[in-house]
């Protein structure tokens, strides 16, 4: 059975952050460019991000995390995902990522990483390009 209908991408801000534009951004980005996305909006837990992406039968969570906590978080999602059978999502993050943690998130799991200035037109291609999986 083949994957149908538009990609589904659940954008997610974990945490304590507050700041939410570049969430809203890349959601609309994606949005505009044919997919289905499920904003949770402010003050998630990693928890509630990964029930959503289970529920709604996403190919991928965005998260946004400009807090400092995206070690701890990632990993979090990423964990739960694995303990739900669900490893099949797709993570990837956005927001103020140091350079340093970039290599030890992605072998943690998380596909890809966006820093500030990424243009939405890269995430958007990232995203038609990764979060297909064929069956």
């Amino acid at each position: 059975m083949g994957v149908s209908g538009p990609i589904r991408v659940v954008v997610a801000k974990p945490g304590l952050d507050g700041h939410d534009r570049g969430a809203k951004v890349i959601a609309r980005a994606l949005r505009d460019a044919g997919m289905e996305v499920i904003y949770t909006g402010l003050h998630q837990t990693p928890e509630q991000v990964v029930d959503t992406a289970i529920q709604e039968d996403a190919d991928g969570i965005g998260l946004s995390i400009l807090s400092g906590a995206h070690m701890t978080l990632c990993a979090r999602v990423i964990e739960l995902l694995k303990e739900r059978d669900a490893a099949d999502i797709k993570v990837f993050c956005g927001g103020i990522i140091p350079e340093a943690d970039i290599a030890e998130l992605k072998a943690m799991g998380v596909a890809d990483i966006f820093t500030p200035g990424t243009p939405t037109s890269a995430v958007v291609a990232w995203v038609e390009a990764n979060l297909r999986q064929a069956s």
